[in-house]
């Protein structure tokens, strides 16, 4: 938590059209002022500088300024300064070319009839001069005319905004008209409803009718399809020119509206043009849709109803030909109304539930409208999984070419792509969507197309194949069916395909086939329809009609062995609504992994009791193919953090690997505001009984190193206010020294001074268990007594480890218990330090996998230790249990604002003594 002045502008954003700076200014690169809501510190000053030339220069910045320092306004009014000044630039540059044009309008008639030079007079490419000159002068020109073309459609834009913006009886007219609108669209509805009990329509036949949405529409692939006039119209409006703009991209949908606020409230809240892009499940207005839940389908449905409204007009003219399809069509993506949000949108900053709110209230669909304002943004605020998948990227109509992409809350950066990338399928989801597929097929056979059948045949295909390379059989119980050799497998892509035979078949094409024809989103309303006999039906005809396709669906789903006896259900029972209902959406999602290059990603088969425990899993090895066309296409990109030491892993990992020149790197990180005596990081080498702390796997779980560990928490308590914060490196060794201490009477001596707390292992226990942590602290504050605080057990990468602020008296002390190695016998992580090694140099005489391994360790380690400082006033000391962290290599890896500051202490004695100086001189100021 901020206090003060950092309080009100710390994570505040900024604005690219500036005002005059009121309150406070830094002093730009070239004599400038930064605007700035309060007077800025001195590291902030120098971040928003050296930000400044790395955009200037086009360059990749890693920069680190840590919590509590204002880094997010530094961030914003740092790029969008620059973004002021380029613009000034670019439209000076405008207004002097534009004047040379005009200028050389009265020699236009002499430039269209040059005579020729002499013959022997020869241009630099081999033509004459004077042909030379005509083309330079026609491009001249052709420049000239587009400069104009732009400043027209600029003066439009600028124009239009202004009014919407300062003409209420603009958007009153608008709201009138929608009223208008709708009132309309329900009398006729009302008029068609009364026909339609008229018409005796017979129930049968409008069964028929129902189900025609569950069809797949006739299939052309791309080099088939022909273009349909009439069909793109409305994305040719979506046609505009990109400005130069910012994309800033954070990790959750909480911490961009958090971003979003605090630009409203910055001094730059009235003039830049800002959007801000999410999914479909948080933009969503439609509440039909938005039931669904499951992201997928309601991506797969909102799909389903865009190419509905396109193919309205071709069904309306095939209406004398034959049965008209009743398709819906989502009321709320209206090209007029989305318009008018997007206007909305681009006039004053809104946070996507301001986004939502409007969309309700316009009637029109804030996912597409806000899309129609990125061309004119001048910020555009967007997830993670938005910016760095492709796919998506593309589909949002993001154009990254020559703009600056900031992206923040970097440190998991390439974890996150690697995420993004990576997909794993059970055997119980193989073989359910297996089963649902087939009935689907045979429910459907005589009116699916052929090209349909084929790729559906494809399909059970790869799903049969995918099942036997578990070792399993489509057709039986995955739930039933042992596993005969148990553990797990990694392959490469290539062998995966040769080994489960489906290398002749072009995944590209099954995949875009199975995007392009909403597959997954029929198969999931053929299941929601006739999926679960529960679903009774309520006439004895549609019950006629119906009982040989259940039945049928039974069968199958109950499955047969070899002696004709039933089995039990074959899908086991799962909580997840969209496994269970449409588990192909899922794996689709592993197709499309397999079209990664072979040497950039395995595939593992992890084979457990049964087939259906057992799972197929993609594993993105070079995360950088995929962040490469970001760097190439960007003017600058900054990837910013908290804590980003240690650096080495995106420097080599992400930026080397995609093909980043190291000239274009530059790193800046700052210190913190708290002045030196605020922090007191010691790293304690033994404990009070001489005892050497050494927590590896070998020798942590011996009773006297946990002994150690209770005698150094115990003397800790005694001298330390408010809340002790201990990471553990897991949650199975907190639970085992929690045992040992209780058994040895540790825990009772321990809860004599401050009462404990274990974080829970479950998301949703976790705010309950830091309210009540908090609520003790506070008590024992007030009442003072025996009772001191708080002691909080919580676990390395944990739910406590990121994201929560334990300022103030919730952190007074943070300790870490070891150093968190990841568990190096995981397959995925052996199958990636191989990879490591044999892709990337030795790095000071260390293996690349050695440095993984650390690099791993530290990250998780700055990221709990950075728990505690969070504003310019607060105050903690940290204490590394664990003399490694002494080593030169793993000491180096420190934030350099904790480095600067720590003490190495090989004796316990000394250690107590300066925690107990620290916080007793710090309670006397208070």
């Amino acid at each position: 938590m901020e206090s003060g002045a950092v309080a009100a502008g710390a994570e505040a954003g900024a604005r690219s059209a500036c005002p005059p700076v009121a309150v406070g200014a830094a002093a730009g690169p070239e004599g400038g002022r930064f605007p700035f809501p309060y007077t800025p510190y001195l590291i902030q000053e120098r971040f928003m500088a050296a930000l400044y030339s790395a955009l200037e220069a086009g360059r990749v910045g890693i920069f680190e300024s840590p919590t509590g320092t204002g880094k997010s306004l530094s961030l914003i009014c740092g790029a969008l300064s620059w973004l002021r000044d380029f613009e000034e630039k670019k439209q000076q540059e405008e207004a002097r070319l534009l004047a040379l044009g005009d200028s050389g309008r009265e020699g236009k008639q002499q430039l269209t009839s040059v005579e020729p030079g002499p013959p022997d007079s020869k241009g630099t490419a081999g033509e004459p001069d004077w042909v030379t000159a005509f083309v330079q002068k026609k491009e001249e020109r052709d420049m000239v005319d587009k400069l104009k073309e732009e400043q027209i459609r600029r003066k439009k834009r600028e124009d239009r905004l202004e009014k919407i913006r300062h003409n209420v009886q603009l958007k009153y007219a608008a709201k009138r008209k929608r009223s208008e609108d709708d009132e309309t669209k329900h009398l006729l509805q009302l008029s068609k409803e009364v026909l339609s009990e008229g018409a005796g329509v017979d129930f049968l036949e409008q069964l028929d009718h129902n189900e025609d949405e569950l069809i797949l529409a006739e299939y052309e692939s791309d080099e088939e399809k022909k273009v349909v006039p009439g069909l793109e119209e409305d994305d040719d409006d979506l046609e505009e020119e990109h400005v130069t703009k910012i994309y800033y991209c954070s990790r959750t949908h909480s911490q961009l509206s958090q971003f979003v606020r605090e630009v409203q409230k910055s001094p730059f809240g009235k003039d830049t043009r800002l959007v801000s892009l999410g999914s479909r499940q948080n933009l969503c207005v439609n509440e039909e849709v938005r039931s669904l839940g499951a992201l997928q389908l309601i991506n797969d449905r909102c799909m389903e109803m865009q190419k509905n409204k396109h193919e309205k007009k071709s069904d309306e003219e095939m209406e004398g030909k034959k049965r008209r399809v009743s398709r819906t069509i989502c009321p709320f993506y209206s090209y007029e109304q989305m318009q008018f949000l997007r206007d909305e949108v681009l006039v004053e900053v809104k946070d996507i539930e301001q986004l939502v709110a409007l969309g309700k209230e316009t009637k029109a669909c804030p996912y597409y409208g806000s899309r129609y304002a990125i061309p004119a943004a001048q910020l555009v605020v967007l997830p993670y999984q938005m910016l760095l998948h492709e796919p998506t990227r593309s589909a949002a109509g993001i154009k990254l070419k020559d703009q600056v992409v900031i992206i923040d809350e970097a440190h998991n950066l390439i974890d996150t792509i690697t995420c993004i990338h990576s997909a794993e399928v059970s055997g119980s989801q193989l073989c359910c969507a297996h089963s649902q597929l087939w009935q689907y097929m045979e429910r459907y056979r005589k009116r699916l197309k052929a090209k349909n059948l084929m790729y559906i045949k494809q399909i059970l295909y790869l799903l049969e194949r995918f099942v036997a390379m578990l070792g399993g059989n489509v057709n039986q119980n995955p739930g039933c069916q042992a596993v005969s050799q148990t553990g797990t497998v990694l392959k490469s892509i290539n062998d995966f395909l040769f080994q489960s035979q489906i290398d002749n078949i072009n995944l590209f094409k099954v995949q875009r086939y199975c995007e392009k024809s909403l597959i997954s989103r029929k198969l999931f309303g053929f299941m929601e329809r006739y999926g679960d006999p529960a679903t009774a039906v309520k006439t004895n005809r549609e019950t006629q009609k119906l009982a040989g396709l259940q039945n049928f669906l039974l069968t199958l789903q109950q499955g047969s062995d070899k002696d004709g006896s039933l089995q039990g259900p074959p899908v086991e029972a799962e909580n997840d609504q969209l496994r269970t209902a449409s588990p192909l959406m899922q794996i689709e999602g592993f197709l499309s992994a397999l079209t990664n290059a072979n040497q950039d990603g395995r595939v593992i088969l992890n084979r457990q009791g049964t087939v259906g425990q057992s799972s197929l899993k993609f594993l993105l090895l070079n995360p950088a193919v995929h962040f490469a066309k970001v760097v190439e296409e960007c003017r600058a990109v900054i990837i910013a953090g908290g804590t980003m030491q240690p650096v080495a892993d995106f420097r080599e990992q992400l930026l080397s690997c995609a093909g980043v020149d190291p000239a274009r790197v530059v790193e800046f990180s700052c210190g913190h505001v708290i002045p030196p005596e605020n922090i007191l990081p010691i790293i304690l080498c033994s404990g009070p009984s001489n005892q050497q702390l050494e927590f590896t796997y070998q020798t942590r779980d011996l009773p006297q190193m946990m002994d150690e560990t209770g005698r150094i928490l115990c003397n800790l308590c005694n001298v330390v206010p408010g809340g002790v914060v201990c990471f553990f490196p897991s949650y199975e060794y907190e639970k085992q020294v929690y045992a040992h201490w209780e058994k040895t009477g540790l825990l009772t001596r321990l809860a004599t001074k401050k009462k404990i707390f274990q974080e829970p292992k479950k998301a949703n226990q976790v705010e309950q268990v830091l309210m009540e942590y908090a609520k003790c602290i506070k008590r024992c504050s007030q009442a003072g007594g025996q009772m001191t605080g708080a002691l909080l057990l919580s676990v390395v990468g944990g739910k406590m480890s990121e994201g929560i602020n334990f300022s103030d008296d919730l952190g007074r002390c943070v300790i870490m218990v070891g150093m968190p190695y990841p568990n190096i016998k995981s397959p995925e992580l052996q199958e990636k330090m191989t990879w490591l090694d044999k892709t990337m140099p030795r790095a000071a005489g260390q293996a690349p996998s050695r440095v993984l391994i650390e690099n791993l360790c530290m990250k998780a380690v700055n990221q709990s230790i950075g728990r505690a400082i969070r504003h310019q006033k607060d105050f903690a000391s940290i204490l590394l249990l664990d003399h490694r962290y002494a080593r030169p290599a793993i000491f180096n890896k420190l934030p350099q604002w904790i480095r600067e500051r720590t003490q190495v202490k090989p004796a316990f004695g000394s250690a107590f003594a300066e925690l107990r100086k620290f916080h007793r001189g710090k309670l006397d100021t208070l």
